[in-house]
């Protein structure tokens, strides 16, 4: 291929050679993908609905849901077309879509986890000022820009990603179009030094929230042990400790999986990382979130 538009399709990595374990793949995936569009879906209709979860948590949690409904419809679908088809194929403006959506909700859900922190820090760290600092228009402001920013580097990434000469083949190593595996097939070295610029642009900004996040915690958890009775400091930690299970489950399969040493790298293995950190996290974090939620749990119980 000599140049990026004469490429009609891409080639997907199957998840199996035998048609048995395609079929398993196929229901596997469906009860994953079932199981994230329930718990989620009962997240926003007991947030929009139960009046007790009006706040500000309550606000960001909906916008997660919302990003994590984004993230298996856009990976999930075509994966298991494929397993139940017995194809690998995706059309190059079908990858664009699903390179730029990926992005698009899974940097959003970054930026909504670090707004989140920032909520606990000021509810336990400075209560009397949670009413001002976290106001329903700050709410929005906030959550807004959470969602402009992954649109943007989104658009940035896609944009410059598929304005690049691609004649390595068609052949990429996943199971969807992941920006990593669009980029070995380049055959621009300035175009790719260009994406690699953005990339580190973008790992610096990551950084920085890991960093925001990190030193939030610290001061909860130094709050927290000032508290004098122990329900008191059970109940802080109980706010906490779904939103880090949540920060900590996202950003240590991220990182595994794009940072772990090439010499234990192995299709197999990428495969199964690449689905721990897309598909599992959108099925989990209801979950997560529901268990030590009372308030979320008695509006799903009056529902």
């Amino acid at each position: 291929m000599s140049n990026s538009s004469s490429m009609p399709q891409f080639l997907l990595l199957a998840f199996a050679d035998r048609r048995e374990l395609q079929l398993l793949h196929f229901w596997l995936f469906l009860a994953i993908s079932l199981a994230a569009l329930l718990a989620n879906s009962l997240i926003l209709s007991a947030v929009a609905w139960d009046h007790h979860l009006h706040t500000p948590m309550g606000f960001f949690l909906l916008n997660l849901s919302l990003t994590d409904l984004g993230c298996i419809c856009t990976t999930v679908p075509k994966a298991m077309h494929n397993s139940l088809w017995d194809t690998t194929t995706i059309s190059y403006t079908g990858c664009a879509a699903q390179l730029f959506f990926f992005l698009f909700f899974v940097s959003a859900e970054f930026s909504l986890l670090t707004i989140m922190c920032y909520d606990r820090y000021v509810a336990i760290c400075k209560p009397l000022h949670y009413g001002t600092l976290l106001g329903s228009r700050a709410c929005a402001h906030m959550a807004a820009a959470a969602w402009a920013t992954g649109f943007l580097y989104s658009l940035l990434h896609t944009a410059n990603t598929f304005s690049l000469p691609l004649c390595q083949g068609n052949a990429l190593d996943q199971f969807f179009c992941e920006l990593p595996h669009i980029l070995k097939l380049s055959c621009s070295h300035s175009g790719y030094l260009r994406e690699i610029g953005l990339i580190g642009v973008s790992a610096c900004l990551g950084f920085g929230c890991f960093i925001f996040i990190v030193f939030s915690y610290v001061q909860i958890f130094r709050a927290v042990l000032r508290i004098p009775s122990q329900q008191g400091r059970h109940k802080a930690f109980s706010t906490c400790l779904p939103h880090l299970v949540v920060v900590s489950i996202v950003i240590s399969t991220g990182m595994f999986s794009h940072l772990k040493p090439p010499s234990i790298s192995s299709p197999t293995l990428d495969l199964a990382l690449s689905v721990l950190y897309s598909v599992v996290p959108p099925a989990l974090n209801p979950l997560i979130y529901s268990l030590r939620n009372q308030d979320l749990k008695d509006a799903l119980r009056k529902m």
